[in-house]
């Protein structure tokens, strides 16, 4: 599955759903937002059974972006059940990409007895 480009109702729908949910907020005037895009492209690829992955652009999404508490682009966030669970802020590549999910997914897991 691609990166899908998500506008506030969007996100609102996929977000509330118990499978998680990776969300780039990013702007096109953004040259780090434009760099990363194509790990985002492979993420989600190589995720595409365990995750939903999109992106927002806050100019666009202003409104959505302010409630987030989205102050730098890129930041992505990964949310489950319609909360946040982790974010990271200017991800220097796939491989920090990569182990914020292996992370947060980890701590967002049931614990089973």
């Amino acid at each position: 599955m691609a990166v899908l480009d998500m506008n506030a109702d969007l996100f609102r729908r996929w977000t509330s759903g118990q499978k998680p949910v990776l969300v780039e907020f990013w702007a096109p005037w953004c040259v780090y937002c434009r760099r990363i895009g194509p790990a985002l492209e492979k993420i989600a690829g190589e995720n595409q059974e365990k995750l939903i992955t999109g992106r927002i652009n806050i100019d666009d999404e202003e409104p959505l972006a302010d409630a987030e508490g989205i102050d730098v682009v890129p930041t992505l966030v990964l949310y489950q059940d319609g909360r946040r669970l982790s974010a990271v802020t200017a991800p220097d590549s796939k491989a920090q990409i990569d182990r914020f999910l292996a992370d947060a997914l980890a701590s967002a897991a049931p614990v089973k007895e």
